[in-house]
């Protein structure tokens, strides 16, 4: 046994909950065992795990955190720290080669009990595992999308399983696929109904945006509460999932609209440095002094993002500092920790943001968050439009109200009777994903079924597309197609051009994972032994989490 020495200051008391929670998780220690802490925002946790990997690590044990994202890294480092000392090391892209060489030999070495890190650390070698958590498990950061496509999650309960250890999936609001496994009985769900604190959650306030006068997309009665907030010494969060000055620049004259020359989409106006970027290719341009279609000098700046709702702020509240943090912001090393130094002073300030600001931050002074676009997602057509934007719009109302003082969520919509706008005013996450889970098991949509997108690009639409037909051909005359395969395509993505190549893609759907990994396994033989059009790059992409 390595006994620590634990600060006591940072031990909490834990709730009645937090305690059967972390007794359940131990009961199986050494075992294979797969829990879900399915919390509300605030309900502790952290301090559940935290209380599961000191007694393991007591027993020579170690742990891997994984996080989604570099911003969390420098409050669960400091909380980490705090409470085990020197033995506690992170692993992320912010680091240096060196500083992960490090961490990857002394974690394999037994040097470090604990390591933090975002989902390349899934990788890391460890002497003696005991535990891996997966915080905030419903991210979608936790997919590579592109290269080598993998899932942290995913891959994380694989090799739990092989070295017999348990795993802990954290979230407030987990996926449709965690939460479906849950109900099934394939993993334990741990709930924490209540607060850590006894506080209440947020009070949900939704504004009716129609016919309203809006002040650069802030309604009176969020400005209004704003100053009030501000007066008693609190800290207010302003939510918009946008970053930039403006979605598009337009000609004020001939109605020209600033898009990208490399993607279907439009380019970004940007103050800080000024100019239009695309936020799909990262492409840059000048800002243009006149109109390419008619010559004319005046545009119109359409559309509300961060760095615009930053400067009207500034300019409205004076006397109080206003901080964006967004992907823009937090470029530079260390710019996230600093950031979280100034909140956590607790002064009277004003935080704009985009989703970096929404996932399992603990700002204790903030009462009261504005969400400015809460339809933003509920009409994709991606189906997991919804259940994206749900997640979203509980956790940033999760940061209001976290210690001892009540908090508030203004929701801005043009939608308020929206049925799912109605579920999510009421904060219950869980009634929400219900209903989406019995949706998708009448249309048999994940996770129902199983999914696979084949990708194919080149620089002309049409050979992709050719390419993506003869290869369905192919597989089927190769083998029969099972019945219980579906297959929609080849067409194009939501988003057909980006980079300068025209994507297709055919999705495969299947409600037997075997089934679809015999298809998989005859397209991959047949791409590996025919020879494909240089001019076409391809991917199979298993279980996407887009469209």
């Amino acid at each position: 046994k390595t006994y620590l020495n634990i600060d006591l200051k940072s031990r909490k008391k834990l709730t009645t909950e937090q305690d059967e929670a972390m007794k359940s998780v131990l009961f199986k220690k050494n075992s294979k065992e797969v829990f879900l802490l399915n919390g509300i925002t605030g309900s502790g946790k952290t301090e559940v795990y935290l209380r599961v990997i000191e007694e393991l690590i007591n027993h020579g044990k170690q742990a891997l955190i994984l996080i989604p994202e570099i911003g969390l890294a420098p409050q669960a480092e400091e909380r980490f720290q705090r409470y085990f000392g020197n033995s506690v090391a992170s692993f992320h892209s912010a680091k240096s080669e060196r500083e992960k060489l490090d961490v990857w030999l002394g974690a394999k070495r037994g040097h470090f009990n604990i390591v933090i890190g975002t989902r390349s650390s899934v990788f890391t070698p460890m002497k003696n595992p005991g535990l891996i958590v997966i915080d905030e498990e419903h991210d979608l950061s936790f997919k590579q999308t592109d290269r080598f496509r993998y899932s942290a999650r995913d891959l994380a309960l694989y090799r739990a399983k092989i070295e017999r250890i348990p795993v802990i999936l954290s979230s407030a609001t987990p996926s449709l696929e965690t939460l479906q496994n849950g109900l099934e009985k394939k993993y334990s769900i741990l709930r924490l109904t209540k607060r850590a604190t006894g506080i209440s959650l947020p009070k949900f306030m939704p504004v009716d945006l129609r016919n309203q006068e809006l002040k650069e997309g802030l309604s009176l009665e969020l400005l209004d509460s704003m100053s009030n907030e501000l007066k008693d010494n609190n800290q207010v969060l302003i939510f918009l999932n946008r970053r930039g000055f403006a979605p598009c620049l337009i000609c004020d004259s001939c109605g020209w609209i600033s898009s990208c020359s490399k993607c279907d989409a439009n380019m970004t106006v940007h103050q800080q440095p000024r100019g239009l970027q695309c936020h799909h290719c990262e492409s840059r341009i000048m800002f243009p002094e006149e109109c390419p279609s008619c010559s004319n000098q005046k545009f119109i700046s359409y559309g509300l993002g961060t760095e615009r709702i930053e400067s009207f702020l500034k300019q409205k509240f004076t006397h109080f500092p206003v901080m964006r943090i967004d992907r823009d912001s937090t470029k530079q090393k260390n710019s996230f920790a600093e950031f979280y130094k100034t909140i956590k002073k607790g002064r009277p300030a004003i935080l704009i943001g985009t989703q970096l600001l929404a996932k399992g931050h603990h700002f204790p002074n903030v009462t009261l968050v504005g969400i400015l676009d809460a339809d933003a997602g509920l009409f994709s057509a991606d189906f997991r439009g919804s259940e994206k934007a749900g997640q979203l719009i509980i956790q940033v109302a999760g940061r209001a109200g976290r210690e001892n003082k009540k908090g508030k969520v203004i929701v801005q919509t043009f939608c308020p009777e929206h049925p799912q706008i109605s579920q999510l005013l009421r904060g219950n996450y869980e009634e929400f994903a219900l209903k989406l889970i019995n949706e998708r098991s009448r249309f048999k949509s994940p996770p129902f079924s199983f999914q696979a997108k084949i990708l194919a690009e080149s620089l002309d639409s049409s050979i992709s597309n050719k390419f993506l037909n003869k290869l369905w051909n192919l597989t089927s005359e190769t083998r029969p197609t099972p019945s219980n395969i579906k297959v929609i395509g080849p067409l194009p993505s939501l988003m057909e051009k980006k980079l300068g190549f025209f994507r297709w893609e055919l999705n495969i759907y299947s409600e037997n994972r075997k089934s679809l990994h015999s298809v998989l396994d005859v397209i991959e033989s047949i791409l590996y032994k025919t020879p494909t059009p240089t001019k076409v790059r391809w991917s199979i992409d298993v279980d996407p989490i887009a469209l």
